[in-house]
């Protein structure tokens, strides 16, 4: 089957997306945007279109910016296909997908990757038992069907989406038995030194601290400086146990809902071979990046948060900067014109990443709960332990490839997607070498399980 041309390709309909390719038809491009899900809107604004009035009332204005986003898309020159599950981009910027059953294949001038973000692994004992969720799945069922647990939930965990759920579970009527903080009084004391640096930018330190108001008015019991989490159950989840100053706590729920913080979906950028670097900072590995959001791939850009988290505004941002990029690089743009349109760009941008470093060192996940104790599985599709990876390290493994043949660690459905960073940060401390020296693993196409049959299709 001989692939269709196109000028450019967007993975991804989330913020990033969906303002990179509103920016890309502006410059009078043929623009395809490829997502897996049934409206536009990515993760953070998922649902966007189809939610009614009370639901985006419920989930809070920040939300409701996405509509903007969306009917942008809707009224530009760009074909949007929704349900695409795209599985391959190639270095010469040829992308394969399945849609409907079918497989298809596009061949474009240049690729931008707007994938967005997924929750990074919370690997405590008893995370895998019937009842615990991250915050962010939780999230997205409120979202996208308006579903919410039935009976009392304890969120646990660091970050601003722990109390963004909060508050909006408050709001939709769902009772919460505690929030469980893990951010300590050091963690406070290191996030002082980008305190200026925060204040500046104000409005977003305001919003944090109406949610945390919302909370403690509605009397939720609120546990900060939590250790030592686990949830107990044989079948499922009966009690949330933890420590907080050394006194031993433990909380009965059959709902227990985790979350420290997100990282970079970097499975197309590395599947590429493009470089990366381990950020000290957000703890993960991100793709490095020109101004303009390009790769060491010449023609593959990726914006938004698949190349650090920074936001759903600093992704719609980023995304239009990429899509200048492009534009300059298909000559649909001089580069004088592509440099004073970016100007006021960056400057937006520069403005929504001041608070980046303070809510980095502020909700830093603590070491035990992304380093397991031996007994703690690591890899939920394979079942392998923290300790099992450990026995791997003594054997000889270096790295995350080298775990799939000792174990076939990272060899399941979710092809490492749960596990990267945790296997990386085991070997790392088992090896007492940086997680950097370790890297992570070498993700190969296809990113999105499909059959024989379905390939032989195409």
């Amino acid at each position: 089957m001989n692939p269709e041309h196109v000028d450019v390709v967007v993975v991804g309909a989330g913020p990033a997306g969906m303002a990179g390719a509103v920016r890309l038809a502006s410059h009078g491009l043929k623009v395809v945007v490829l997502d897996e899900q049934g409206s536009p809107g990515g993760q953070i604004y998922r649902g966007i279109t189809l939610a009614p009035l009370a639901r985006r009332d419920m989930l809070g204005p920040d939300y409701a910016q996405g509509n903007a986003l969306a009917q942008a898309l809707a009224g530009a020159t760009v074909r949007y296909e929704k349900g695409a599950a795209v599985w391959q981009v190639t270095r010469d910027h040829q992308v394969s997908y399945l849609r409907d059953g079918r497989m298809h294949t596009l061949q474009a001038k240049a690729v931008l990757l707007a994938t967005g973000a997924m929750e990074r692994p919370f690997p405590i004992p008893g995370w895998t038992l019937p009842g615990v969720m991250t915050a962010g799945a939780a999230q997205i069922l409120l979202k996208s069907a308006g579903l919410a647990p039935t009976e009392p939930v304890v969120l646990a965990g660091c970050g601003p989406l722990l109390y963004l759920l909060g508050w909006q579970y408050l709001r939709a009527g769902v009772p919460i038995k505690a929030l469980v903080d893990t951010t300590h009084r050091d963690d406070y004391w290191r996030a002082r030194r980008h305190l200026v640096a925060a204040l500046r930018a104000w409005p977003y330190l305001r919003k944090g601290l109406q949610l945390m108001r919302s909370l403690k008015q509605a009397r939720i019991p609120h546990y900060t400086g939590a250790e030592a989490l686990a949830v107990e159950g044989r079948e499922a989840a009966q009690a949330l146990t933890f420590a907080v100053a050394g006194k031993q706590e433990r909380i009965e729920a059959r709902c227990v809902l985790l979350h420290q913080g997100v990282v970079p979906n970097i499975q197309f950028s590395q599947s590429l071979r493009a470089t990366h670097a381990w950020d000290p900072l957000q703890l993960c590995f991100s793709p490095l990046r020109d101004s303009w959001g390009e790769l060491d791939v010449p023609g593959i850009f990726v914006a938004g948060d698949g190349g650090g988290i920074g936001g759903a505004q600093a992704a719609a941002l980023q995304g239009q900067l990429a899509a200048l990029g492009i534009a300059a690089r298909l000559d649909a743009l001089g580069a004088p014109q592509r440099d004073q349109l970016g100007a006021d760009l960056q400057k937006q941008l520069e403005a929504n990443l001041r608070i980046r470093p303070f809510l980095d060192s502020l909700y830093r996940p603590r070491d035990e709960h992304r380093v397991p104790a031996d007994q703690v599985v690591v890899c939920r599709c394979e079942e392998v332990t923290a300790g099992e990876l450990r026995g791997f390290v003594a054997l000889g493994c270096t790295g995350p490839n080298q775990a799939k043949s000792f174990g076939r660690c990272g060899m399941g459905p979710c092809q490492g997607r749960l596990c990267g960073l945790t296997v990386t940060e085991v070997i790392a401390q088992a090896r007492q070498v940086s997680a950097a020296e370790v890297g992570y693993y070498r993700i190969r196409p296809p990113i999105k399980p499909i059959t024989l049959g379905e390939l032989a299709g195409e």
